[in-house]
């Protein structure tokens, strides 16, 4: 018999980089790396940075949030309006 654990499948282990510093909180010995289908990948412990490295080691960008590719369930807040009452200048004639 095979037990529900052995069946699913493992985490991958995150090992600490010695004397990495954080790209976005700049704090030394934070960077945990870990490899999910041989693609490395990063985080930090402190502020909870993360990204994923190419094959050169460099960084690869997130895509940034844009009006494209934002769920159509996250609509922008609608703001509230604000009546404006215009008062005639009496210094100036007609």
């Amino acid at each position: 018999m095979t037990t529900p654990s052995a069946t699913t499948e493992k985490e991958p282990q995150k090992r600490f980089i010695a004397g990495a510093v954080c790209p976005a909180c700049q704090v030394m010995d934070g960077i945990r790396m870990w490899e999910v289908d041989e693609v490395p990948h990063r985080d930090c412990v402190h502020c909870g940075y993360s990204d994923t490295l190419n094959a050169e080691g460099n960084s690869i960008p997130n895509e940034l949030p844009t009006r494209v590719n934002v769920s159509a369930l996250q609509k922008p807040k609608e703001s509230k309006g604000q009546a404006l009452q215009f008062f005639p200048n009496p210094k100036l004639k007609k």
